[in-house]
C-alpha cells in the first residue's frame, strides 16, 4: 500500500475562505494554517470539528533501564499501565476533560499485569526489549509483529469511528530508544539530541548520550532498512506505535503527535511510508532536543508549547481543543463578503 496526499482542492478551497473571512488578514495565525490542513486531510471545505478523538497508549519496557538512562525503574511501567486501566493517569484527566477516548495496550511491558482486562495484553510481543547498545532490541520478526499489531489497533479505532488519532507512550527508559532512531534517521551524534527524559541529572544525561552513541556506533555500517532500524534501535512498543502511524496514513485519518516517543515513531513512518508525515500534526514541543529536531525533518510545528514531558500523549490531548478550535472558526466565522457594509 501506499500513502495518498491529503486533498490538495480541499485545501486550495480552504486558504480561499480562510482570506475571505471577516476577520483581519492573517488574524488567526496558526489556528488559520491548522485549519486549512483539516480540511485538506478531511477532503471537505470547510472541515467538520473532530469530535471523535482516540487515543492509544502503547506500553513496553526497555532493556537499557537497568544501564542508568532514567530517575524512575522499570517497575514504574506496569503499575502506570494500572494507573491507565483505572482512568488516573495525567492523561486521562486530560482525555476526560476533552471528550477523548483512551486505550492502553501491553506490548512489551516486563510484568505478567495478573488481574488486568485481558484486553489490554491482546497484541503483547515479548516482555521488555533488550538493551539496544549491546545487541538489537528486537528481532526482525518482533518488529513485523510489533508493526502489525499497531496496524491492527488503527483499523479498530477507525471502525469505531475516530476522525483524529494520538499515540501515547508509557515505557520507563523509552526516551533513549525514541532518541537513538531519530538520530540515526537524522545523521547526528547522540550529544546533539539527547534530553533528561524523567529528569536525570548531568552525570546520568552524559551516561545515558554515551550509551545512545554506543548504540548509533554498533549499528552505523550495517545499512539497515526502516525496519531493521527499529529492530536494532527501537523496541515493540515504539514498533506497535509505528506501525499504527503508518495505518493511520494509509487509511487517510490525521493523526496528532505527542512528545518524543510518538515524533521518532512518526519520523520511522514516513521512512517506511514516505508522505505519510503529511497526515501528522505535532500538539505540542517537549523539553527532549531531539524531538525539535526531528519535527522541523518532518516539517511540522508545534501547537502548543508548554514545557512538558509527561509522554502517555498527554500533550497531544490537551492541543485537541486548538484543533477544534482550527475548525470552528473556518467553519462559523462569516465571510466578509456576506456582510453588510
Amino acid at each position: 500500500m501506499t500513502v495518498k496526499p491529503p486533498s490538495a482542492a480541499a485545501q486550495e478551497e480552504a486558504a480561499d475562505r480562510l482570506a475571505g473571512l471577516a476577520t483581519p488578514a492573517g488574524a488567526l495565525g496558526r489556528l488559520g494554517e491548522l485549519g486549512v490542513w483539516l480540511a485538506g486531510v478531511q477532503g471537505q471545505c470547510p472541515p467538520a470539528v473532530p469530535e471523535r478523538v482516540r487515543a492509544v497508549i502503547f506500553a513496553g519496557d526497555h532493556g537499557v533501564t537497568s544501564y542508568g538512562v532514567s530517575a524512575y525503574p522499570a517497575a514504574v511501567t506496569p503499575a502506570m499501565v494500572r494507573t491507565f486501566a483505572a482512568g488516573r493517569a495525567g492523561v486521562s484527566a486530560l482525555a476526560a476533560a476533552h471528550g477523548v477516548t483512551v486505550r492502553v495496550l501491553d506490548i512489551a511491558v516486563d510484568d505478567d499485569l495478573e488481574g488486568i482486562d485481558p484486553d489490554v495484553q491482546r497484541f503483547k510481543v515479548r516482555r521488555s526489549s533488550e538493551p539496544l547498545h549491546l545487541r538489537d532490541a528486537l528481532t526482525v520478526e518482533e518488529t513485523h509483529r510489533a508493526l502489525d499489531a499497531g496496524t491492527s489497533v488503527a483499523a479498530e479505532e477507525i471502525a469505531a469511528g475516530a476522525q483524529l488519532l494520538i499515540s501515547g507512550d508509557m515505557g520507563i527508559g523509552n526516551t533513549t530508544p525514541a532518541t537513538a532512531l531519530i538520530a540515526e534517521s537524522l545523521g547526528l551524534p547522540a550529544a546533539e539530541l539527547t534530553g533528561r527524559g524523567t529528569g536525570i541529572d548531568d552525570e546520568a544525561l552524559a551516561a545515558k548520550t554515551a550509551l545512545i552513541q554506543q548504540a548509533l556506533d554498533r549499528v552505523k555500517d550495517r545499512g539497515l532498512s526502516p525496519v531493521e532500524t527499529l529492530a536494532a534501535l527501537g523496541g515493540a512498543d515504539l514498533a506497535a506505535s509505528t506501525g499504527y502511524l503508518v495505518a493511520a496514513a494509509r487509511a487517510g485519518v490525521p493523526v496528532l503527535l505527542d512528545g518524543v516517543i510518538a515524533v521518532a515513531c512518526a519520523v520511522m513512518a514516513d521512512r517506511i511510508e514516505p508522505g505519510a508525515a503529511d497526515w501528522f500534526a505535532a500538539g505540542h514541543r517537549s523539553t527532549e532536543p531531539a524531538q525539535s529536531l526531528a519535527l522541523d525533518k518532518l516539517g511540522l510545528v508545534p501547537l502548543l508549547d508548554l514545557g512538558m514531558r509527561l509522554g502517555e500523549g498527554s500533550g497531544a490531548v490537551a492541543a485537541v481543543p486548538v484543533v477544534r478550535s482550527a475548525a470552528a472558526v473556518l467553519r462559523d466565522v462569516a465571510l466578509l463578503s456576506e456582510l453588510a457594509i
